[in-house]
């Protein structure tokens, strides 16, 4: 990234692209945006937000960040840089959604392994949307295709296999 005079937003962008700024951990940034997605799926629960208004959430989360992702990549001259977690903010979302409501210990773990699993894996098309794409969209639609490939697995365990 090349350096650049303090600009709000700019600064407001790459937080919010960092989740946070977890986006900027030396090692497995994904991992690490991963795991920061954790207390906002309990914090979901927790104010009891329903399914629908979780989808609406996801839904334009996603859209935003696209429009900002894109933004910051052409400015900063960079395509998906590491850096840039929200995507995987996305993908874990979608991978809980499909067992929405469930948040015991066993599930988010199946939610964030699995998720990391096929993010790193990218079967397709999220490899080819990975290497094709390049916009903002490219650089977090990978995750929801990941993200779909996660909830079904997870998904099928739970239907297979009832945790709790």
């Amino acid at each position: 990234m090349k350096e650049q005079k303090f600009s709000i937003i700019r600064f407001i962008s790459l937080s919010f692209l960092s989740f946070f700024g977890t986006g900027y951990f030396p090692k497995a940034p994904g991992t690490m945006g991963s795991l920061a997605t954790i207390p906002l799926i309990l914090g979901f629960n927790y104010f009891n937000v329903s399914f629908i208004n979780t989808i609406i959430f996801t839904t334009i989360l996603f859209i935003i960040s696209c429009f900002i992702a894109d933004y910051i990549q052409k400015k900063e001259n960079v395509q998906d840089p590491g850096w840039i977690v929200i995507d995987e903010v996305i993908g874990m979302l979608v991978t809980w959604l499909f067992i929405f409501p469930k948040i015991d210990p066993i599930n988010l773990l199946l939610v964030f392994v699995f998720f990391r699993f096929f993010d790193i894996v990218k079967i397709y098309p999220a490899n080819w949307c990975d290497k094709n794409i390049k916009s903002g969209m490219g650089t977090i639609i990978d995750d929801v295709v990941s993200a779909i490939y996660a909830g079904l697995l997870v998904w099928m365990i739970n239907y297979f296999y009832p945790i709790q």
